[in-house]
């Protein structure tokens, strides 16, 4: 997916009682992954998630990951390989997600978890942020 609009709209009926989801963007994700290793809670927080039943990771693979980030991303993916919903966002095409996590073996490994079976939406066109809020010139026009 390309754009963060779908998957808000695809989580919302996730808010239905028994279900539970989080929303976080990547950056954000490593963040909390780095506190929780900071202060010894990393494994209560992947075992957080893992319990989450819908995980929506918006802008997916925006910068390098890190060989610790990498490792533990895929445990992420791989305790909610066939077990939970996993959905990520990027504007990057899939095709280059493997440069973004680095290490070929590890990135096999996330791309395997993620991939298979997945339902994928690619979006083409303009950002719906431009066309809600085109340049300054263009308004003048």
């Amino acid at each position: 997916m390309t754009s963060t609009t779908p998957t808000n709209a695809k989580t919302a009926p996730v808010g239905d009682p028994g279900y539970s989801a989080l929303y976080l963007r990547a950056a954000a994700l490593l963040r909390e992954l780095a506190l929780a290793r900071a202060d010894g809670s990393l494994r209560h927080f992947l075992a957080r998630l893992g319990r989450i039943d819908v995980l929506v990771i918006d802008d997916w693979a925006m910068a390098p990951l890190n060989e610790t980030e990498r490792r533990e991303v895929w445990e992420i993916c791989e305790d909610r390989y066939q077990t939970r919903s996993t959905i990520l966002t990027s504007q990057l095409p899939i095709s280059r997600w493997h440069e973004q996590i680095g290490d070929p073996t590890i990135a096999d490994g996330i791309l395997d978890r993620v991939v298979h079976n997945a339902h994928r939406i690619e979006m083409r066109g303009e950002s719906m942020r431009k066309k809600r809020n085109p340049p300054q010139d263009e308004k003048k026009a």
